[in-house]
């Protein structure tokens, strides 16, 4: 007889991961559940909804016919994601915590756990594919382009390829929702998750203003270096920020888009002087650039990208695809040329390459 492999997926308390689940069972697979708690601070139902996940995460599994385990992860997220996201912040980068919080923890502590306990492999509800071609595990873009998840993925390595499934690979949300309503589970309908990777939904300059001392400092016009206001502090703002700067309704300033009344937006923060620089108009030049330097690049199949070869490129999770060329500086940073110039394009944050539906990889923004 023929004993069915172990994967361990991961379940979020959401629809995706939970019809990843029943998927693999219907296809033989040996499936266990694995809900991850990975914040602690401050564990409330106002912005961090774990308690009610785990509630559906066991009411789940009931209805599956799956074992769960909870780990908690606390520390590991602490230590691998979070510092390292505060340490951007007072640098004034903007980092993204889901793309550190996927390699560091989705993927490798939680993998590493699957592993220890006899799995063959782990599988999760991510909008991604993988498959293996020419000896190499690529990272492929999802079927349904609206949720393509693979821009948060682009740091896992082929060891971590190797050892996963992404069962909604070849399917629509809308699909999704229609298997998990068609076998009674109750989350078919449950909103999708946002806000920080584990830490949920919150006023993010509040929660950052927890961690980050409050530093006044001036809001000056790019163009002519006229006083507009002042901020809390340059690490709460990024680039192409439009809303809460509170200087609404100043008249003047060269505008992007031909009016005097243009919103403002964030194009430059000097953490030297604590200044916060603003332009006016979404299509203001200083908005707009054709090249960035990438550091601390990842590449999926462990060799780089090639030189001067024409790919697409993401510089923030929701943008289509822009054509690019590489210019390789050394093993850890390359620039990147785009055909036409790219929107607010912010240190920090990362931009991934593609080679149509493949993910080559990527880094971060310098």
């Amino acid at each position: 007889m023929k004993v069915a492999k172990t994967v361990v997926v991961g379940l979020s308390g959401g629809v995706d991961s939970a019809v990843a689940a029943m998927l693999l069972k219907e296809q033989g697979w040996h499936v266990l559940g694995l809900f991850m708690k990975n914040w602690e601070d401050d564990d409330s139902d106002e912005y961090c909804s774990s308690r009610q996940d785990l509630v559906d995460v066991m009411s789940l599994a009931d209805v599956i016919g799956i074992d769960v385990e909870v780990v908690n992860f606390a520390a590991e997220y602490k230590e691998r994601v979070f510092a390292h996201f505060l340490k951007e912040y007072q640098l004034g980068r903007t980092p993204n915590p889901d793309v550190l919080c996927n390699s560091e923890i989705k993927f490798s502590a939680f993998l590493e756990h699957a592993l220890s306990i006899g799995a063959d492999c782990i599988a999760t509800g991510h909008y991604a594919g993988v498959r293996e071609f020419a000896g190499t595990f690529q990272l492929l873009k999802a079927e349904d382009g609206t949720k393509d998840q693979s821009y948060f993925l682009h740091r896992l390595n082929q060891q971590q390829l190797a050892k996963t499934l992404f069962p909604l690979a070849g399917l629509y949300k809308r699909e999704v929702r229609k298997i998990a309503e068609a076998a009674g589970l109750h989350v078919a309908l449950k909103k999708d998750s946002t806000g920080i990777c584990f830490i949920g939904e919150r006023p993010f300059k509040d929660f950052l203003m927890r961690y980050l001392p409050r530093q006044k400092g001036e809001i000056r016009s790019l163009d002519d270096d006229r006083l507009l206001g002042e901020h809390d502090g340059v690490a709460y703002h990024t680039i192409g920020q439009r809303k809460g700067l509170h200087i609404g309704g100043v008249k003047g300033g060269r505008s992007g888009d031909g009016g005097d009344h243009d919103a403002w937006f964030v194009a430059r923060k000097d953490i030297a002087s604590n200044t916060l620089y603003v332009v006016q108009g979404h299509a203001h030049p200083a908005l707009l650039t054709d090249e960035l330097l990438a550091e601390d690049l990842s590449w999926v199949a462990g060799r780089a990208a090639h030189t001067h070869w024409v790919y697409t490129a993401r510089t923030r999770y929701r943008q289509a695809d822009a054509a690019c060329e590489i210019e390789r500086i050394d093993a850890d940073a390359c620039l990147i040329r785009f055909a036409e110039p790219q929107w607010a394009v912010t240190p920090g944050q990362s931009v991934v390459i593609y080679e149509s539906r493949v993910c080559l990889g990527g880094g971060v923004i310098a």
